[in-house]
């Protein structure tokens, strides 16, 4: 399952009817309110979303999570979780939290869709809820996202990640949270149960994901680099794990080299942070770069590197294929025929 079901349009419920529905006044509606509290939202229930909400769901957290495909439920609630096809059973929780792949996805998410007149979370959450955005987007629209949800007596926390399904199912995710701190607080006990820290660096929602891209384009150099050198021991007839060793244990001791190095030497590209993804936030990173003003020639290396590798019919590996397009460029494997030639 992708991390975000793009090809179906979401049921979003229709925001005055579940409004009149939870506050209407009468006993029943106040008792459904009151056992409400303490319900975390989840929408976004891909690989890293799955593993994310069962944590929460193995803490006794109740989790409702949104899912587009009923075929999924079966799977989500042997997890714990609570699956629902309408986004509207969401809109009573305190939090809900959002892991979706792109800019297009999340603001679908939160301003809904005017064209069918459905609302989205920032017409349907109730004052004082709090959206947790866990997603890699632009700075623009976590700005633009932020507002929507000022305007609605809601918050807003920007907390994407670093770290792999793997490290999401391991609690071992680098949270980089930004927004409100009475927000952020609230959110805590919630951070605190999918990852191992938690870096709050600011009041603007659009500090975090900044971070979070740039971070991003380091681990995606470093990638790109890997893959050359490993090119070159290879295409010597060295094998080029000893390298891998001697550089992980001397300057280059840091997470992406060892964890990474290991698997471009094994030559292990199984998904994981896809092609295209990894693409998307290149492209978001080189935005951001150009309005500052500052070039990344670097990052504009790997940016055609991965369009070549999707080009190739690699767009379902992880991002570690980097060094499978070095290997390809340098003659160590066949470059696979293009569709059309």
């Amino acid at each position: 399952m992708s991390k975000h079901d793009s090809r179906s349009p979401p049921t979003f419920g229709d925001a005055s009817k579940i409004r009149s529905r939870e506050y209407s006044g009468s006993s029943k509606a106040t008792a459904t309110r009151r056992s409400a509290l303490g319900e975390i939202g989840f929408v976004g229930l891909g690989r890293m979303g799955v593993a994310m909400a069962a944590n929460l769901a193995a803490e006794g957290r109740q989790v409702i999570a949104y899912v587009r495909h009923p075929d999924q439920i079966g799977k989500l609630e042997a997890l714990g979780l609570r699956p629902t096809t309408d986004i509207g059973d969401l809109l009573h929780c305190e939090v809900v939290i959002s892991m979706l792949p792109d800019d297009d996805a999340v603001s679908e998410i939160v301003l809904g869709r005017a064209d069918v007149n459905l609302a989205g979370l920032a017409a349907g959450l109730g004052p004082g809820a709090i959206h947790l955005s866990m997603s890699t987007i632009s700075t623009t629209t976590a700005s633009l996202l932020a507002n929507a949800h000022a305007r609605n007596g809601q918050g807003y926390v920007s907390a994407p990640v670093f770290g792999n399904p793997e490290a999401a199912k391991a609690r071992q995710l680098f949270i980089v949270a930004a927004g409100a701190p009475a927000d952020i607080e609230r959110c805590r006990p919630v951070l605190d149960g999918l990852g191992q820290r938690t870096f709050v660096i600011g009041a603007d929602p659009g500090d975090a994901n900044l971070v979070k891209l740039l971070g991003n384009m380091m681990s995606a150099t470093a990638l790109e680099m890997l893959g050359e050198v490993v090119a070159v021991i290879r295409k010597r007839g060295l094998d080029p794990q000893p390298f891998i060793d001697i550089m992980t244990s001397t300057m280059f001791g840091g997470r992406a080299h060892k964890i990474y190095g290991d698997k471009i030497a094994k030559q292990t590209y199984a998904p994981g942070f896809v092609l295209p993804l990894v693409l998307k936030d290149v492209r978001l990173a080189l935005a951001e770069a150009e309005k500052a003003g500052v070039p990344m020639p670097s990052v504009g290396v790997v940016r055609d590197r991965l369009i070549t590798g999707i080009a190739r019919g690699h767009g379902e590996l992880d991002w570690t294929a980097l060094g499978l397009i070095a290997a390809e460029e340098a003659g160590l494997v066949p470059v696979p025929a293009v569709i059309g030639e």
